[in-house]
């Protein structure tokens, strides 16, 4: 089914109003999601998959997506969950962070799943650590010394002091192009 030319029309059909709804989903997930609804509506009707792409509207498809991720967000049981605090750009930490990806490439052989995984977790944890000070969840499993975001930024600054360096894409990418990788689309 992937490979004819109406699911590759329908795939660009219904990205495109995504985005024109303002939603940003991978073009895999979008694949997924068709591919389902197509093989759905041919066993519920009975029929072939080629003959259930009349049913198809990728202009509906966006918005019952658009809708879900609405819905998904507002939900009071759902608000906040699985969305990671993000460090300000300038963070100390985060540029740590950014600084150690070409070394963290070039050491795990150019794996960049354990690359992002690495970056993400530490990411997540210099963000939750920035903005602990609201975080409700926070309360009380500081322990008694609680902690000092501050100090923490100055020992942090201290073992890079180049910050603002690796907010600079360029020299980033020249740092990931030194590491002997590099990260192309295809």
């Amino acid at each position: 089914m992937r490979n004819t030319r109406v699911f590759k029309d329908a795939v660009g059909r219904t990205l495109a109003e995504l985005a024109r709804l303002g939603v940003t989903m991978r073009p895999g997930a979008v694949e997924d999601i068709i591919e389902s609804n197509v093989r759905s509506v041919a066993g519920q009707l009975g029929i072939q998959e080629r003959s259930a792409w009349r049913y198809f509207d990728s202009a509906v498809l966006a918005q019952s997506i658009a809708e879900q991720r609405r819905e998904h967000e507002a939900s009071s049981e759902n608000a906040g969950v699985g969305v990671a605090p993000l460090p300000p750009v300038g963070n100390p930490e985060l540029a740590l962070i950014l600084a150690g990806v070409p070394d963290q490439l070039a050491q795990s052989g150019g794996d960049l799943f354990t690359v992002i995984v690495n970056v993400a977790v530490n990411s997540w944890m210099a963000g939750h650590i920035h903005g602990e000070d609201g975080c409700e969840g926070c309360e009380g499993s500081r322990g008694p010394a609680g902690h000092d975001w501050d100090d923490r930024m100055k020992h942090i600054t201290t073992v890079s002091p180049d910050i603002t360096k690796w907010f600079d894409r360029d020299h980033w990418t020249a740092g990931l192009q030194d590491s002997g990788f590099s990260v192309e689309r295809r």
